[in-house]
């Protein structure tokens, strides 16, 4: 059967599939599980991604520390890919670990540095968890790259055996990341799933945390956004082409209580950009890479989701030396009424105080 939706109810659904309604996650272990992933991007003009992302589902009672325990010793979460995951999903990946690197270039490279891999993992197996610094070089051949990561041998090594599964990230603190063999970070008894097993339940795992997806969406490098053929199909009113539906999705979407929430640029509702347009008509680009003259919202400006509806952009930066939370403008994509400009100042206090901060600047008009 197809599904039709009007543009309410797909924005409904997709926002409480991110856990952005009133009803809030109980803690990080669930909200990372119905995410299915949570971005790591260590910018912290206003806070690193991850915690900004869990703040945002949680509120007041996150804390970084309890991310970093259950990552470190519970060992309930682990990075891949450049995404926290729960480690229950470990098993999902396995199948394009075995895969990796994918590259020919990588491939040869690794080839040509086998007994520099075997001197990594002998040094972690004696002395991990450690991080790149404390690793010799002792490639045989450097990896020539035009970027950032040229002759960075011991890094981009430590990265492939990562993505194959040879080598874990243990943990990250002010430093970095340390690395440590996967057998003392993973556990052991991980099933052996299929590659069609595993392809299909992380697409229906990626559907479930987006609600409404299209089968086909822009392609990325580790973690896809489209959801191939799961779900039921939907239409969805004065949108082109068709869409794949969480069924479940559907049940109490008239109950759905909002809320007002300032994401972090690299939150999955805002990810996928064309999608965000079709479904939201919101236009969004992080500015951060652009010069300061052709900015038209800031250097880190924030979205702002005011129930199911995108309202404007949060510019503003955390100046932890002055204490204060910098708020350099609010910039408007709807109408704000008194109901938007009191959830959205209220949030920006509260967002002011889990950091710790002081607000200072402009107000919502």
């Amino acid at each position: 059967m197809t599904h039709r939706l009007s543009r309410d109810e797909a924005r409904r659904i997709a926002v409480r599939a991110q856990l952005l309604t009133a009803e809030r996650p109980a803690g990080i272990v669930e909200t990372i599980d119905a995410l299915t992933v949570v971005n790591i991007e260590p910018t912290a003009a206003i806070a690193p991604s991850a915690d900004h992302i869990l703040w945002s589902r949680l509120g007041w009672p996150y804390d970084p520390a309890d991310l970093a325990r259950l990552v470190e010793e519970d060992r309930a979460i682990f990075e891949w890919g450049g995404f926290y995951r729960t480690m229950a999903d470990l098993p999902l990946l396995l199948p394009e670990v075995r895969r990796r690197p994918q590259s020919r270039e990588a491939r040869e490279w690794l080839a040509a540095n086998d007994r520099f891999r075997r001197d990594i993992l002998d040094r972690l197996r004696a002395d991990g968890p450690l991080r790149p610094a404390d690793i010799p070089d002792t490639a045989q051949v450097s990896w020539r790259s035009s970027g950032w990561t040229n002759n960075r041998n011991t890094l981009q090594m430590l990265e492939m055996l990562v993505l194959r599964g040879e080598v874990a990230i243990s943990g990250r603190d002010a430093q970095g990341r340390r690395f440590d063999l996967a057998e003392r970070v993973y556990p052991a008894d991980v099933p052996d799933l299929s590659d069609e097993d595993a392809a299909r339940e992380r697409a229906e795992r990626r559907l479930g945390s987006l609600g409404v997806a299209r089968a086909r969406s822009v392609s990325q490098p580790v973690e896809p956004i489209d959801v191939g053929t799961v779900g039921e199909e939907a239409v969805v009113d004065g949108i082109d082409g068709r869409w794949r539906l969480d069924p479940a999705a559907l049940e109490g979407l008239d109950d759905v209580a909002p809320r007002t929430a300032l994401l972090s640029p690299f939150d999955r509702l805002v990810f996928d950009r064309k999608r965000l347009e079709e479904l939201f008509g919101y236009e969004y680009l992080l500015e951060m890479y652009k010069p300061a003259a052709k900015r038209r919202w800031g250097y880190f400006a924030l979205p702002i989701l005011h129930g199911d509806r995108f309202v404007g952009k949060l510019d503003a930066k955390a100046d932890r030396k002055g204490g204060v939370l910098r708020v350099n403008a609010i910039h408007e994509d709807e109408p704000v009424t008194a109901d938007i400009a009191e959830g959205v100042q209220a949030e920006i206090r509260d967002l002011a105080r889990w950091l710790g901060l002081e607000v200072q600047g402009v107000a919502v008009a």
